[in-house]
């Protein structure tokens, strides 16, 4: 204790097991020392400024000299009892020009009663706004005062602090203060700041010190870089048109073709402005009605794709800052298209830094470790029945949907989800408490997110991708589903991908596995996908799983890309697929774009143009999209003739519309084949995917076809068709 030290009266000074504790980050009220305090004697002002030469306290016109205790703690003491009004801190450091500062300690905590009393129940729907780092102003008698509020639930730590490269990375100089029994902790911090880099210091019960980033950020350094980082936006979005129209939409009658897309590889170098030109330009003119973006949430790992995340509210600097992904949202609004993100609910990575045992315990991840573990991906598994945890993964939803205007949220691994035993051996899992391996709270989870969604904002999608047959994904919460608009068809695309790989000359013995969808079709509402999933791991691209020679690959692909777009449920394809990319899909390296005028000698143009006339198609006519999810959008025309590996059948619009699909996906071509049809009339040939604009064969085909009244194959009338091997024809009756 210094000279001057020594005079200070015993009241005005912290109590030394307080300030030790205050010393080693592990008090829970630092705001009952650091700032304006009455005494015994009158009152005093405390600061912990470590390193300092000088404190100076600033106090209605006067300049007042604090006194050192230790090498830390600066006292100023004051005669009057009375609270202190408005004052500053004048600090001199070695080597530098004093800095003046206002005091955090001096500041009410930045969450009400009402914040603490929602976050506690798993309620708080704007938790965004109150936890984390959000930019705050102050008018206070001696000026505006701007800085950050700084807040962190973490119910199991001793202390916690504000680190960052404002004060040194230094844990003892910003300690938080606990709110009472919430889990949560707050600081208010003058002058810092957008763009200032941080973390939170936690101290466990063991007395270890853990850096931790925040949960919360809205933005992260670029990887392998860790910290969060102080972010606000200014802007100002163009899209109010779109959102009104969102809101009145039927999205089920809607023609939804939806682009997925790996940011960083679908043109590698670009960011997030730039994809906002190139990448929308590229979807407008493709005809893709929506954009499916893999996951945008940061991640520290790029070979992970996005599925492991480590800042659920902040979006991935690889690619630049939040405003960017703002504007590349606002520019496919601006063009007519949707934006879909993928979002990653289930898991998160182990990495120390992040969400794993935040507070020194596991407090995101469920303790049990047979809940907590997703051992095949080594992963941590969120506690869904923890009233916070479920808070913070509805309210990153919504998020989404309001910082971000996203227009959907495609849910990635849900049937990881829904069963306690989902990739798990034998012991290795504990039943429900009625004894089954439904996981009951993950259940809950998945309906109070998508009633909430749906509640909140009408028009916004939820999408579910469940490989299981987990009765009413797409149920409405109410009825006892889960609440999805969308599931996504893995059935159909297993069974059509193995059936496709095959030579023409083995589909007859397959037959079924062709038909089977129409059998469980309206049991949900369906998204029929072709996924990142379907090009990685060895699988090699789609192009590759085509049987025969380049000529065959492509009418392969031109095949089953017709099928698809005719077919019950709206469609997916993944960036590459397109174009019939050869390669299998590296998110290191950008998709094979090269010279386009390479493509037509592997008849990459051909299937190029057809996506985007089917994409055109499938918006202009009613009956390919307005009656996707009911029964009365179909009927079977031919469906039996396994010899000839011959499909056909017809989508009805609810106008009336009808489109008769004829899919030949044999190896030989079928003339004046008798198709029995329901109705009289003309059909008009409006896609021919073995046409010479494809690069098919070019046959000539009739260009009407006339419904003549003679029964066949139990229908009132038929037609004949000359239906060229591996292709198909549309035909749109002509009433």
């Amino acid at each position: 204790m210094t000279e001057a030290s020594a005079n200070i009266h015993p009241s005005s000074l912290i109590p030394e097991a307080d300030l030790v504790r205050l010393r080693h980050c592990s008090h829970h009220a630092p705001h009952d020392f650091y700032g304006w305090h009455p005494t015994a004697t009158g009152s005093v002002v405390r600061t912990r400024q470590l390193g300092a030469e000088q404190v100076e306290l600033l106090l209605d016109g006067r300049g007042i000299e604090m006194v050192p205790v230790g090498d830390d703690v600066w006292i100023a003491e004051l005669e009057t009892k009375s609270e202190a009004g408005d004052y500053r801190l004048r600090i001199t450091w070695p080597d530098a020009k004093p800095v003046l500062i206002a005091d955090a300690y001096r500041f009410l905590p930045t969450l009400g009663d009402m914040d603490i009393h929602l976050i506690s129940e798993g309620r708080h729907e704007r938790l965004w706004e109150v936890l984390g780092a959000n930019v705050h102003s102050y008018e206070t008698s001696l000026g505006t005062v701007r800085g950050t509020a700084f807040a962190v639930w973490a119910p199991n730590a001793v202390g916690m602090s504000v680190v960052g490269d404002f004060n040194g990375w230094n844990a003892s100089q910003h300690a938080m203060r606990s709110l009472g029994s919430s889990g949560v902790w707050e600081l208010f911090i003058p002058d810092v700041t957008e763009g200032a880099k941080y973390k939170f210091a936690v101290q466990t019960k063991e007395g270890h010190r853990r850096d931790k980033a925040d949960p919360m950020a809205k933005l992260a350094e670029v990887p392998p870089g860790t910290a969060s980082i102080v972010a606000t936006s200014d802007y100002e979005w163009q899209d109010g048109r779109w959102l009104q129209q969102r809101e009145e939409k039927d999205a089920a009658a809607s023609p939804m073709s939806i682009y997925e897309v790996h940011l960083g590889s679908w043109k590698k170098g670009l960011d997030y402005r730039q994809l906002a030109t190139e990448l929308v330009d590229y979807v407008v003119e493709q005809g893709f009605t929506h954009v499916e973006f893999m996951p945008v949430a940061e991640h520290p790992f790029g070979g992970s794709w996005g599925y492991q995340v480590s800042g659920y509210y902040a979006p991935s600097s690889r690619w630049g800052d939040p405003d960017g992904l703002r504007t590349l949202i606002d520019a496919c609004h601006q063009a007519g298209v949707g934006v879909i993100i993928d979002w990653v609910p289930g898991h998160f990575p182990k990495d120390d830094w992040a969400l794993a045992r935040f507070d020194g315990v596991p407090l995101y991840e469920h303790a049990d470790w047979r809940k907590g573990e997703q051992k095949d991906w080594g992963t941590l598994v969120f506690d869904f029945g923890r009233n916070e945890v479920r808070n913070f993964l509805v309210a990153n939803a919504l998020y989404w949907i309001e910082e971000f205007h996203i227009d959907g949220l495609r849910v990635d691994a849900v049937a990881s989800m829904l069963y306690l035993d989902y990739s798990r051996e034998e012991g290795e899992w504990e039943p429900n408490q009625y004894g089954g391996r439904e996981y009951l709270e993950a259940v809950s989870f998945l309906q109070e997110m998508n009633a909430t969604v749906h509640g909140r904002h009408p028009g916004v999608l939820t999408i579910a991708e469940e490989s299981t047959s987990w009765p009413g994904v797409t149920a409405p919460t109410h009825h006892n589903g889960l609440g999805f608009s969308l599931k996504w068809n893995m059935g159909w695309m297993n069974d059509t991908l193995e059936y496709f790989s095959l030579d023409p000359i083995h589909r007859s013995h397959h037959h079924n596995e062709i038909t089977f969808s129409m059998i469980y079709a309206f049991s949900e509402r369906y998204v029929l996908p072709f996924s990142h999933d379907e090009v990685v791991h060895g699988k090699g691209s789609l192009w590759d799983r085509m049987p025969g020679d380049a000529w065959n690959k492509a009418a392969g692909l031109r095949t089953l890309y017709a099928y698809m777009y005719s077919h019950p449920g709206k469609q997916l394809l993944f960036q590459g697929q397109e174009f019939g990319q050869r390669e299998e899909w590296d998110e290191a390296e950008s998709l094979s774009w090269g010279d386009r005028e390479g493509w037509e000698g592997e008849f990459h143009i051909g299937v190029h143009n057809l996506v985007k006339d089917l994409n055109k198609l499938n918006t202009e006519i009613p009956a390919l999209h307005t009656q996707d999810f009911g029964p009365e959008g179909f009927s079977w025309v031919k469906s039996d003739d396994a010899a000839a590996n011959l499909l056909s059948y017809i989508r009805w619009g609810n106008d009336g519309s009808a489109v008769l699909a004829v899919c030949n996906l044999g190896g030989a071509s079928r003339e004046s084949y008798p198709l029995g049809i329901p109705v009289e009339g003309d059909w008009e040939l409006v896609l021919n995917t073995d046409d010479k604009s494809y690069e098919g064969a070019g046959n000539e085909l009739a260009t009407i076809l006339r419904g003549v009244e003679e029964g066949w194959d139990g229908q009132p009338y038929s037609l004949r068709v000359n239906a060229p091997a591996m292709s198909v024809q549309w035909y749109r009756l002509k009433r």
